[in-house]
C-alpha cells in the first residue's frame, strides 16, 4: 500500500514537471536594423492563451508606404503563399508549427526595403456553441544599412580586456621584482653569516664547537 502511494505521488510529480516544462510563448519585438545583402527576419509572434484550443489562423504581411497605402507581400491561410508584387520570390515563411510565431524572412535585403511593415494575425476559434475570433497586428520599422554598425558593447569589452591584461602584466612584474629582491636579500644575509664565521679565529671556532660539560 505504501509503495502504491509513493508510485502515485511520483507519477503526479512527473506529470506536473512535464506540464511546467512546456515551452512558454513570449512576444518579443522584431529586430529593426538590417545589413545590405544579408538575410533579415521580420519577427511577428502572437501567443495563444490556450494552446489546446483549435483555431484557424490567417496572417497577412503588408508593406506600408509613406502615403499609408498597404502593399500585400505575404499570406498564410493554412499554407504560406508568396504574393505577386515587388516582394515576390524574396520572402520565406519562418513561422512555427503551432502558428504562434508567424514570422517571415528576406532572402537578402536592399536599401529600398527600408520602411514600415505590418503583420496582421486573424484567429477564429472553434467551439461547439460559438466561434470567437482574435485580431491583432504588429508594426515593424525596418532600417537597412550599407554596413553593420559597430557594436559598442563588444568595443568596451575589448578595451576592458586589454586594460585588465596590462594590469595583470604590471602586477606580475612587480611580484617578480619583489620576489627577486627578497631572494637576493636572503642570499646576502646568508653570505654575510658565512663571511663572519670564516673571520672568527680557529681557536674561537674550537671553543664554539666544544661541548659544554658540567
Amino acid at each position: 500500500m505504501i509503495h502504491t502511494r509513493i508510485l502515485l505521488h511520483s507519477l503526479s510529480f512527473l506529470i506536473l514537471m512535464v506540464r511546467v516544462s512546456r515551452p512558454v510563448c513570449v512576444e518579443v519585438p522584431s529586430d529593426t536594423e538590417a545589413v545590405l545583402g544579408n538575410p533579415m527576419k521580420l519577427t511577428c509572434i502572437s501567443c495563444m492563451k490556450r494552446e489546446e484550443v483549435n483555431a484557424e489562423t490567417r496572417v497577412d504581411w503588408t508593406y506600408v508606404t509613406s502615403n499609408n497605402d498597404e502593399i500585400p507581400m505575404f499570406l498564410y491561410d493554412g499554407q504560406p503563399h508568396d504574393v505577386a508584387g515587388p516582394f515576390k520570390g524574396r520572402l520565406l515563411w519562418n513561422g512555427s508549427k503551432d502558428l504562434q510565431d508567424v514570422s517571415i524572412s528576406f532572402r537578402n535585403v536592399t536599401l529600398n526595403d527600408t520602411g514600415t511593415y505590418k503583420c496582421e494575425v486573424f484567429r477564429q476559434f472553434n467551439f461547439d456553441s460559438y466561434t470567437p475570433f482574435y485580431r491583432g497586428e504588429k508594426i515593424i520599422n525596418l532600417v537597412v544599412r550599407e554596413k553593420a554598425p559597430q557594436d559598442t558593447t563588444a568595443l568596451y569589452s575589448e578595451i576592458m580586456m586589454y586594460v585588465l591584461l596590462v594590469f595583470l602584466t604590471f602586477w606580475l612584474v612587480v611580484e617578480m621584482i619583489y620576489c627577486y629582491r627578497k631572494i637576493s636579500k636572503s642570499d646576502e644575509q646568508t653570505q654575510d653569516s658565512a663571511t663572519d664565521y670564516l673571520a672568527i679565529p680557529s681557536e674561537n671556532k674550537e671553543n664554539l664547537a666544544a661541548p659544554v660539560t658540567e
